[in-house]
């Protein structure tokens, strides 16, 4: 993707039995060291999702509360362990059943930069999901 000059959506995100057992970053942050080790310097063509496993297709959504901690916390690690320009830079998007019903209250936390839209997509309502910023 690199060499193509393609942008890299990383998708991140951990199961639920994970989630509820307290390990949400502890599963993202080696899922980040992974990219993070790859990725060098080339930050600029890199958008991270955070979808996390058990929201995929299930129509369960993490609540806005939820994906912007973790959201902030991706952000703060970023910070930590790679720099502060790409915390800063890098869009941190969030997919995992993202529908017309819930990108409004999603759209307005600070640290969530936009949507990995699924299955909606495919539906007409996927024009409010493209809207939803602007009402918002």
């Amino acid at each position: 993707a690199e060499y193509g000059g393609l942008v890299v959506i990383a998708c991140i995100g951990e199961k639920e039995e994970e989630r509820e057992g307290g390990k949400t970053m502890d599963v993202c942050v080696e899922q980040l060291i992974t990219f993070r080790d790859n990725i060098g310097d080339n930050w600029a063509k890199v958008v991270i999702a955070y979808e996390p496993v058990w929201a995929i297709g299930t129509g369960k959504v993490a609540t806005p509360e939820i994906a912007q901690e973790t959201h902030s916390q991706i952000r703060s690690w970023l910070a930590a362990n790679v720099s502060a320009d790409v915390a800063a830079s890098v869009r941190i998007i969030y997919g995992g059943s993202v529908n017309a019903k819930n990108c409004g209250e999603l759209s307005k936390q600070p640290d969530i930069d936009g949507f990995l839209v699924g299955g909606a997509s495919l539906k007409p309502e996927f024009v409010d999901i493209i809207n939803c910023t602007r009402s918002a």
